[in-house]
């Protein structure tokens, strides 16, 4: 009998690389992977349901789960993992000198239901008690058009937001004084080019990431892999292969951090990283499964619902397609 034809679409990382190269194959499964970044991606799977399994916006996927919505079922797996403490931008004539200095103060974002965003707004209203509604929010695109909203959304009561007319954006409103922070997932081309005004709210950035995780245990998953709940019912045994080859693939990239030689030869730098991550998180650092990212998926669940993008909480059990070990 011939494999399972089945597409999945993912971004090109080093733990999803030996499934796009072929040194990982899925059991019974002939995989055609689709490389393609995730703001493509995404709105594909979404809108049109065009693969057999894709890689999601996790703040996407939870909030079709609170809101009933079962189309896809995600598997235990984190595919991007990211701080976004680095991501929170400030214009230094604001006023801002620390998180909670935000309140009161004029926010631009590109997406108010991003993963990132969704963390980052999280994130300061736990740690140092400003909330959405204490912000007068913007929501545009940095240097261009902004995009859709990946999920339709209505702003939670006491938010202020306001949608960006056309011709106008979010680096030229910081620019301007028009902007005093800004929630981006992505570089601002302002901040890379030196711009005075924009900055980094946390130039140390990596000693408060440290110290959040250390009170927390929070490390944000942004993407997990989503399969379509019509393939899993139609082909029960799929979703369990094609998690255990994303767990080899993923195994393979974090065996590739240990390899000294290579370290030593190519980046003798990235053998401290790679040191770091082991005192820092432990061996097991980019950990798939519920329980070892149960603190991150518990606040996510949170997020959604707190911050309008789901009517209730969604519960960490929920989130991942129990079953597949």
């Amino acid at each position: 009998m011939s494999d399972l034809p089945l597409t999945l679409a993912c971004w090109d990382y080093d733990r999803t690389r030996p499934l796009i190269d072929g040194r990982v194959k899925p059991k019974g499964i002939d995989l055609d992977v689709q490389m393609l970044r995730p703001r493509v991606m995404f709105p594909r799977m979404l809108e049109d349901k065009e693969f057999h399994a894709s890689e999601l916006s996790l703040a996407s996927y939870a909030s079709l789960l609170g809101r009933g919505d079962t189309t896809f079922r995600a598997l235990p797996v984190a595919v991007s993992k990211i701080f976004r403490h680095s991501c929170i931008y400030i214009r230094p004539g604001s006023g801002i000198k620390k998180p909670e200095d935000l309140r009161g103060k004029r926010v631009g974002t590109t997406q108010w239901g991003s993963t990132a965003a969704v963390f980052m707004k999280g994130m300061i209203q736990d740690e140092y008690g400003v909330a959405p509604s204490d912000m007068h929010w913007f929501m545009g695109g940095l240097d261009a058009p902004t995009q859709a909203p990946l999920i339709p959304f209505t702003p939670p009561p006491g938010v202020t937001l306001e949608l960006l007319p056309e011709g106008k954006t979010l680096e030229a409103m910081m620019e301007a004084g028009e902007l005093d922070a800004l929630f981006s997932i992505y570089f601002p081309k302002i901040f890379l080019n030196g711009s005075e005004n924009c900055k980094r709210l946390w130039p140390n950035f990596k000693e408060v990431e440290i110290a959040y995780y250390k009170k927390t245990k929070i490390f944000p998953i942004m993407h997990t892999i989503a399969m379509r709940s019509d393939v899993i019912e139609a082909h029960p045994w799929a979703a369990k292969s094609l998690y255990h080859s994303l767990i080899e693939a993923r195994d393979i990239a974090v065996e590739g951090l240990y390899d000294t030689d290579a370290l030593r030869l190519a980046l003798p730098f990235l053998l401290d990283h790679v040191e770091e991550n082991w005192r820092v998180f432990g061996e097991d650092f980019w950990a798939y499964g519920l329980e070892a990212n149960r603190p991150t998926l518990a606040a996510l669940g949170r997020y959604v619902c707190e911050q309008g993008l789901s009517p209730r909480i969604v519960k960490p059990e929920e989130i991942f397609m129990p079953g597949l070990d």
